[in-house]
């Protein structure tokens, strides 16, 4: 994910309300069966190695999303895609990436509207580690407090190595004029487009570099996509995400 230090064929299938009211830090490792929609993006930056740098989430078999900010200015031949493996930089499947769609809103300086769509050369298909994730609707509404999982092969403390084994968290929504509270001392702006997630006033649980792009799960339903934050699992600085349902037409008409 980036932090303010500078680390840095169909439609998608859409849940219309809750069905209940980094190398990740502070979690545990996991298998992608119980995953299936997450994938890693592969970054090369010589041509010959390509390594995973950030997330995505299978929104049908040709559409990946993940932040604008990771492929921000690249050229598409320097992403590809990894889908149905538990491991980073191993096993399941690598597509090549023929199309980057950047959302057209995206602000490099606030990280608002931080959402891109990468579009495979070739089919992704569907097993028990490969399936399309399910999007939250433009009415889903999720309260304050709500339990929600994040996934990825980031870095397991700031500034720490990205982890090759897939893990996963259990953080909670936090309350958005609170998350505006934290941020406002440090100029940065929560603005109606973000989510924030972690422990407020504990820390030791967050996304972190490398998790970019990658999933905050709601009842399994996709409600947001990490993209920055003040350091990692941070007491003082919940993590930010994409709320992904104010984005919803924009991915259905994209991907």
């Amino acid at each position: 994910r980036s932090t303010i230090i500078l680390l840095a064929l169909g439609l998608a299938a859409v849940a219309g309300v809750p069905t209940n009211p980094q190398r990740i830090i502070g979690g545990s490792t996991t298998n992608i069966n119980q995953y299936p929609g997450r994938a890693a993006l592969l970054y090369t930056w010589n041509w010959n190695q390509w390594w995973q740098s950030c997330g995505g989430n299978i929104l049908n078999q040709r559409s990946i999303l993940s932040a604008a900010h990771c492929p921000y200015g690249d050229a598409t031949g320097r992403w590809r895609i990894r889908v149905g493996s538990t491991f980073a930089n191993s096993g399941g499947v690598v597509h090549n990436v023929n199309r980057i769609i950047i959302h057209p809103n995206y602000n490099r300086r606030t990280a608002d509207s931080d959402l891109c769509i990468l579009r495979s050369n070739s089919n992704i298909a569907y097993n028990n580690n490969v399936r399309p994730i399910n999007i939250a609707g433009a009415n889903y509404n999720l309260g304050d407090n709500q339990v929600v999982w994040a996934a990825g092969w980031g870095a397991t403390s700031l500034g720490g190595s990205n982890s090759e084994q897939l893990r996963h968290v259990q953080v909670w929504t936090i309350n958005q004029n609170a998350c505006v509270q934290r941020y406002r001392p440090i100029n940065r702006a929560i603005t109606a487009n973000m989510l924030c997630s972690g422990v407020l006033d504990v820390g030791g649980r967050d996304q972190c570099q490398g998790d970019s792009g990658g999933p905050l799960l709601h009842n399994r339903v996709l409600v947001g996509v990490c993209s920055w934050g003040q350091y990692c699992a941070d007491r003082r600085f919940p993590g930010v995400n994409v709320r992904v349902s104010r984005f919803t037409s924009w991915i259905q008409s994209n991907s």
